[in-house]
């Protein structure tokens, strides 16, 4: 029997090749060492993914893993990961989503799903309880994801069940493919749903009826009230609440950090037309939420009237506002929500669409590209038709549609004559929206995280805008007030490695960021620490989880220096060094990277040369088989 609560103490391997589906016992060590979610997806990638495997082959392994306060009472439990090798990267890839079908799978009886091998025809999982097979899913191939959520739904007769699915760009293996979970919630960065559709697994369907056993009822249950009651009583959580993601555009807006016509600047004009209210008065029917959430920024959208009349949506992020809005230098409230469903639909993470997309019209407006490079399609800023169009022609892979299906890095390898210098990406994988000028750790953040660029592995929220209470409160008055201060360097190598340990324990516990740990800065180590204790009969003191967390992000840096990262490879793209900010409060400011690399390095215990963990680090987490396997180096 297994000896921690909050597990199942089960997971399944699916042989997609030879159809074989074999339930595994979950190793207790497993659990200790890596908790979970995405603690669990990095073990197995560094076990049996080297760098002589494809992300596209059929040896690749795709991941599907929560934490064991899934499910639970805990606020926000909801979020489920997924793990792969990126095929937008080539290197550690992960992607996570909210929703419902984190708690199904726990509820099923599964902690996780591992796939291997690659099915002669498309199918999709099927899972009640202990029941599971895989199904013929040629009649779901080619239709959209919320197409093959219905028809799931009415040929199991039950709207209770949960899905994870991939669109057509998954299917035709776009780089940047995402999978969309019940309800409408994206795993959508790194491309998994390529590695998805790679293996002809069209979906995965889960319904399950039993309960997440905890080990201390009493005490967790009063620890999830209190921290239910905390985040309420947290001042970011009216206008969190309220607003969702979107509530900061204006703001961020303000301080040049909302990323707008490829990044050449930090603010958008128009940006009132976008902003949270523009939106609710145009189109929010209704709050929502993820499974457990008091937060319930989700909203409901539909669009009144117009050309897009009826068009309804929900998990419209501010992220995407940046890629498919002043990204591409548009103001078109409702064409940016039409671009944000038709991306749900198809299967594309709207982040690196509309990354590759702005960076197309950028080509075109240097005269890098022209009609015979994009088929006859003239990329000029803020056409909207165009974008749409774009979209379509990507997930399809349909003419300049396909070489954008790449990825800006490949597509700017391909097309040279100094395309690279408007490819705005770290690592392969597109920057989200956040200008590193305008806020340093992120800019550091955006060139550390282990799966390319990326704002969620840091997530440094504390000098996103000031907040130097949450500051003092968790580093203590001496680091003030350069911690709190969005342009300083000082200190943030100390915010970003804090934080990307942290964040790894939240990705794997399977909690929510947003949602009273990062953006509220509500909950932090000693809460989680307390909660797993009581959900699992685990011991976890604070310095024990601080060091899962380190050991987790170390060994998903070890895993990239197997495919040939140092640190010549955290960098960001010239345009954040060389030239300044000519927007908002960060007017004026670059990013000096180099020196935070070095203290960032010297709080890691990494070399400052390579940017690999040193022997002394590795043999202090336990990970003594990683010197050996990076060749020896103390």
């Amino acid at each position: 029997m297994f000896p921690y609560q909050g597990y199942t103490g089960k997971w399944l391997h699916v042989n997609l090749t030879t159809g074989e589906i074999e339930p595994r016992e979950l190793d207790p060590a497993l659990a200790e060492n890596y908790l979970g979610g995405n603690g669990f997806g990095a073990r197995l990638l560094w076990e049996r993914v080297g760098p002589d495997v494809d992300p596209l082959s059929p040896e690749s392994l795709l991941i599907f893993a929560a934490g064991p306060l899934v499910g639970t009472l805990m606020p926000n439990g909801c979020r489920m990961e997924v793990i792969a090798k990126s095929p937008l990267t080539g290197i550690y890839g992960d992607a996570n989503a909210g929703g419902s079908f984190g708690p199904e799978l726990k509820f099923a009886g599964w902690d996780a799903i591992v796939f291997t091998g690659q099915s002669p025809q498309p199918v999709y999982l099927a899972i009640a309880g202990e029941r599971v097979e895989l199904r013929d899913a040629d009649h779901l191939w080619g239709r959209t994801t919320s197409q093959t959520e219905a028809t799931i739904r009415q040929t199991w007769g039950d709207a209770r069940v949960k899905t994870a699915t991939i669109g057509p760009a998954g299917e035709n293996l776009v780089r940047f493919a995402g999978i969309q979970t019940t309800p409408q919630r994206s795993a959508a960065r790194c491309g998994l749903g390529a590695v998805m559709g790679s293996k002809r697994l069209k979906a995965i369907a889960a319904r399950g009826r039993g309960p997440v056993r905890i080990a201390d009822p009493p005490r967790f249950h009063d620890l999830a009230v209190d921290f239910h009651r905390r985040i309420r009583a947290n001042p970011v959580y009216a206008p969190v609440s309220t607003h969702g993601t979107p509530g900061i555009i204006t703001l961020m807006d303000a301080l040049g950090r909302f990323p707008t016509r490829n990044f050449q600047l930090g603010s958008f004009p128009e940006v009132d037309k976008i902003g949270a209210e523009s939106l609710e008065a145009r189109a929010f029917v209704r709050h929502l939420a993820c499974f457990g959430c008091p937060v319930h920024c989700d909203k409901l959208h539909r669009i009144p009237d117009g050309p897009y009349t009826g068009t309804t949506l929900r998990s419209v992020e501010y992220e995407t506002f940046s890629s498919l809005g002043s990204g591409v230098w548009s103001a078109d409230l409702d064409g940016i929500l039409v671009a944000n469903r038709l991306c749900d639909d198809l299967g594309l993470d709207t982040i690196s669409a509309g990354r590759a997309i702005s960076f197309a019209m950028e080509l075109w407006e240097q005269e890098i590209i022209n009609l015979d490079d994009t088929g006859g399609l003239a990329l000029r800023w803020g056409d909207m038709a165009l974008v749409l169009r774009l979209l379509g022609m990507i997930a399809r892979r349909e003419g300049f549609g396909g070489l954008l299906a790449e990825g800006t890095r490949r597509a700017a390898q391909t097309i040279g004559r100094g395309a690279e210098e408007y490819a705005m990406h770290v690592k392969g994988m597109e920057i989200p929206a956040q200008d590193g000028r305008a806020q340093k750790s992120m800019g550091l953040a955006h060139a550390t995280s282990s799966r390319g660029a990326d704002h969620l592995k840091a997530f440094p929220t504390i000098d996103e805008a000031g907040y130097p209470g949450e500051a003092r409160r968790r580093y203590g008055e001496e680091y003030l007030p350069e911690m709190a201060n969005p342009l300083a360097t000082k200190y943030k190598p100390l915010l970003v490695k804090d934080g990307e340990d942290f964040g790894a324990v939240v990705d794997s516990v399977g909690v929510c960021k947003s949602g009273g740990t990062f953006v509220m800065a509500e909950l932090y180590w000693p809460d989680i620490a307390a909660a797993l204790e009581a959900a699992t009969g685990m011991e976890m003191p604070v310095e024990r989880l601080k060091r899962t967390g380190e050991r987790v992000y170390n060994l998903q840096r070890c895993y990239n220096a197997l495919h040939g990262i140092t640190r010549a490879d955290d960098r960001l793209p010239r345009r954040f060094s060389e030239e300044p900010s000519p927007s908002g409060n960060a007017r004026g400011e670059v990013i000096d990277l180099e020196p935070m690399l070095d203290e960032y390095y010297r709080l890691r215990g990494w070399d400052s040369a390579t940017g690999w963990p040193t022997a002394e680090k590795l043999r202090e987490l336990g990970l003594e088989e990683a010197i050996e396997r990076l060749g020896g180096r103390e």
